[in-house]
């Protein structure tokens, strides 16, 4: 626990440093003075992850169909961002470079065929611009996700836009089961790839940077993946070339997080790894599963990531049933579990909303696999795949899952734990409450540097405790019982329950900065 600084305190295990100690507007109290040193213990954990990746290869997610409107692509957005929302989800994973290809303006690569049905197409806007404004306005995380080596189907191929880089370099691709992949072997391809990362880290403002499962492609029968030539040329300082092939992905992964750290420290770098490392009849250190085995067949050493801090985040595809005989999901949360314990790698599971309907897989059964985490700390939180699956085949499944484990909503992870107390951003002020036809509207000025805001309905009790300035008294009000939304407005309507509500900003971090005035529409 970080202790709180001379004019601060600490709320439910997350920071309110520095009380505010702001000029009530007319009808309001004025938050808790400073003078309060104090650290309090955390009660309950009002973080979580809430995710879910939206898939734009094949047009499973979004946009539903390629070569409609600029219009019409912007109103499916909007409504997938609406459901996100609605279901207390408070990451969205969107899926920006399918096939080596862009959902975004870009100088490097060409326009997704999966936009306008051409690729190099132009939308006629700027798609991962406009999703980041529009997540954000709805206190949604926005994590642009790479596919690294993906180039396509051979039919894709056939008709690579001019200024695709394989077009220029054709040498970067190898063929393999029927279609065309970058050679992770060859630095060319890894320098490329860092460097298309970057430009969309350093011109949108994104929250995070995500892989998916796919580095060395999964095995095709006995077809073999020729990357004979970047093995004689950049092999000599490996005998094995499962080894050189693992240290490549290990280099391509360590150097993007490195760069990532360098440029926008809080953006937070993942990868969704498939949900074997390795079986225990393999290596002593593996799961107790016997089924494919990432380390081997993709050369995904994930426990080398994790170990060394390579990546902030893992999610691993846990999208097996408890009790499934070669990968059972019982075994496999106790593995990861202990794998990212004592390190600065948070783990999340990958769950698979899509299997809904499956045989095996029952109303209740994804809300039983997250009742099982939850005897798992280091579980902090869980992606479903994929979206519109939240909306359909899983849609019974999920409000089931929502009303045992969503009831309230939930902060994000923070981006880096050492910063836990030490936020970046001052106390919200003005905060007004009104009150009309059973509906509280509320209103407060644009705090400098805030990412989002979070929201917080008080009872009279719970406002005196805050208006008390006593930490002690009411270091627990802010809590996730509490809380009514996170927004990136500066404005919020909700039922009216006749209570008063404070407001917290959220920094770059997810730091929560000090407590707001106290507003009570009732005035």
């Amino acid at each position: 626990m970080a202790v709180a600084a001379a004019t601060g305190l600490m709320v439910s295990g997350y920071a309110i440093v520095g009380a505010a100690d702001n000029p009530a507007a007319p009808g309001t109290s004025p938050g808790p003075g400073p003078g309060a040193a104090a650290k309090c213990e955390a009660t309950q954990d009002k973080r979580e992850m809430r995710g879910a990746w939206l898939t734009t290869v094949g047009n499973i997610d979004w946009p539903s169909e390629p070569g409609l409107s600029e219009k019409k692509q912007k109103a499916e957005l909007n409504k997938r961002l609406d459901e996100a929302a609605d279901l207390e989800l408070n990451t969205v994973f969107l899926h920006v470079r399918p096939t080596t290809d862009a959902f975004y303006e870009s100088d490097l690569e060409p326009w997704s065929k999966y936009l306008t049905g051409e690729q190099g197409g132009d939308p006629g806007y700027d798609p991962l611009k406009y999703a980041v404004a529009e997540a954000h306005e709805r206190g949604l995380e926005l994590h642009a996700w790479f596919n690294p080596y993906r180039v396509g189907m051979d039919s894709d191929i056939e008709e690579l836009a001019d200024d695709h880089p394989v077009k220029k370099h054709p040498d970067w691709m190898i063929r393999y089961g029927g279609e065309g992949f970058m050679d992770p072997g060859n630095p060319e391809v890894q320098k490329w790839v860092t460097r298309v990362i970057m430009d969309v880290v350093e011109r949108y403002d994104i929250d995070g940077v995500h892989f998916d499962d796919f580095f060395y492609p999964y095995p095709d029968g006995d077809e073999k993946f020729d990357d004979d030539e970047s093995w004689e040329k950049h092999g000599e300082d490996f005998e094995d070339r499962e080894d050189w092939r693992r240290d490549n992905v290990n280099e391509f992964v360590s150097g993007v997080h490195d760069q990532i750290q360098e440029t926008k420290p809080w953006v937070r770098f993942g990868i969704s790894p498939f949900g074997i490392w390795r079986n225990d009849t393999s290596d002593p250190n593996g799961s107790d599963t016997s089924g494919l085995e990432s380390y081997d067949v993709q050369h995904a050493d994930t426990r080398t990531w994790i170990k060394e801090g390579m990546v902030d985040y893992v999610v691993p595809q846990l999208y097996w049933e408890r009790g499934f005989d070669v990968a059972d999901y019982e075994k496999l949360v106790p593995w990861w579990s202990e794998q990212v314990e004592g390190t600065d790698v948070d783990l999340y599971i990958g769950q698979a909303a899509y299997r809904a309907g499956d045989k095996g897989w029952d109303r209740d059964t994804l809300s039983s696999q997250l009742h099982y985490t939850a005897d798992y700390p280091e579980v902090e939180g869980d992606v479903y795949f994929s979206f519109k699956s939240l909306t359909n085949v899983a849609d019974e499944a999920y409000e089931e899952l929502a009303g045992d484990h969503y009831s309230d909503p939930a902060l994000p992870p923070l981006s880096d734990d050492s910063r836990e107390g030490e936020p970046l951003v001052e106390a919200v002020s003005g905060l007004t409450a009104t009150s009309e036809d059973d509906r509280a509207r509320l209103e407060w000025e644009k705090t400098e540097g805030a990412s989002s805001y979070a929201v917080y309905r008080l009872n009279s009790e719970e406002a005196e405790l805050v208006e008390s300035g006593d930490v002690e008294k009411y270091c627990d009000v802010l809590s996730s019982e509490n809380l009514v939304r996170v927004t990136g407005r500066t404005s919020l309507e909700t039922e009216d329950k006749g209570t008063a509500y404070v407001v917290t900003a959220l920094d770059d971090y997810r730091v929560e900065g000090p407590v707001s005035n106290i507003a009570d529409p009732r005035g």
